[in-house]
């Protein structure tokens, strides 16, 4: 596979601003541990190769077992998770799919018993960055891999 275009080099100031919310959200309320599910289960969701791939080294390198990492596609059916990981892996399908007639409200009032409401807000704002990610990735044929160098994920030990 070939990438498109290269859209950090096309677009560097939109480009910039959607890394920089991607930082800031390094520093919200939501522990890196979710945060790397998330990212991992909308990667999967939306079937982008390159961030499904960033991701997943990603959590290695965070910590997280190679088990669970394998788990988060059944999650449901998984003993590996916890409640709360649970709520926002489902947070995370409602708000990548969006069904008709939106997030059910009884979804939401799960999810309220495991998550505070600021909890929730950064939630989704983690879950609409990884979305954008993965359609830029996706429309632009990133391949993955290929900035493994760049953002130092070889130290993951995941290799071909």
């Amino acid at each position: 596979m070939t990438q498109r275009l290269n859209y950090a080099q096309q677009s560097p100031e939109l480009f910039k601003k959607l890394a920089d919310l991607s930082l800031a959200l390094k520093a919200s309320v939501i522990e890196q541990k979710i945060q790397d599910l998330v990212q991992i289960r909308a990667s999967q969701l939306n079937g982008c190769a390159f961030c499904l791939d960033m991701h997943v080294k990603e959590a290695k390198i965070h910590g997280e077992s190679e088990l669970r990492l394998y788990h988060v596609a059944i999650w449901r059916e998984s003993n590996l998770f916890v409640p709360r990981e649970r709520a926002a892996l489902a947070w995370t399908e409602a708000v990548t799919r969006l069904p008709e007639g939106g997030v059910p409200d009884d979804l939401y009032e799960r999810v309220r018993g495991q998550l505070s409401e600021k909890e929730i807000s950064d939630l989704t704002f983690a879950i609409m960055t990884i979305n954008a990610w993965n359609r830029a990735a996706i429309a632009f044929k990133a391949v993955p891999g290929s900035a493994d160098k760049l953002y130092g994920l070889e130290k993951a030990g995941l290799v071909a």
